[in-house]
């Protein structure tokens, strides 16, 4: 299973913080594209000074888009999966990730819309009490996806590659 072969939509985000925390978890998860909904995320990235969460710069290499409809456009074989507390959804631990997929994603004050609901191969959700904020909701996701994927099995030279360069410490051999 390819992450690269993910994308991410955000229905109508309001806040560019969980945006650029969306945008980190894409570039540590390896997802190829970010796309949203609305005009909310715009006009608070303009008119807001906020706190930087892309900390990775994966704007740099993730394409960022907004788009007038989620769906449109999409490469074929992508499968429609909607993240969100809805009745009859999957739970998250049981669920298998399609090779592609686009992750739907509601915003952070509302929720998915029915017709895009009704279009899904799945609708699935993280068994939280509560909900999650957006960003969070991600990471949890794109997390469980490689989780269950051949690419969890870790290795020295990915977390080498991975890690911050303040980061040096080892585990002691024979642990």
């Amino acid at each position: 299973m390819s992450v690269s072969k993910v994308i991410i939509g955000l229905t109508n985000p309001k806040s560019p913080t969980n945006v650029g925390g969306v945008m980190r978890a894409a570039g540590c998860y390896g997802a190829a594209q970010v796309r949203y909904t609305g005009q909310r995320y715009e006009y608070a990235a303009r008119n807001q000074t906020q706190y930087d969460t892309d900390t990775h710069h994966a704007r740099g290499r993730i394409p960022l888009t907004s788009v007038v409809d989620l769906l449109d456009d999409l490469p074929q074989g992508m499968k429609i999966v909607c993240v969100d507390l809805v009745l009859g959804a999957i739970p998250l631990p049981q669920f298998n990730h399609p090779e592609q997929a686009i992750y739907i994603f509601g915003p952070e004050d509302g929720t998915i819309r029915q017709q895009v609901i009704d279009r899904a191969d799945a609708v699935v959700y993280v068994p939280t009490v509560g909900c999650m904020n957006l960003a969070a909701s991600v990471n949890v996701l794109l997390y469980d996806r490689l989780a269950k994927s051949a690419q969890a099995e870790g290795s020295d030279e990915l977390i080498a590659s991975s890690r911050d360069t303040n980061n040096r410490v080892k585990v002691k051999p024979g642990r």
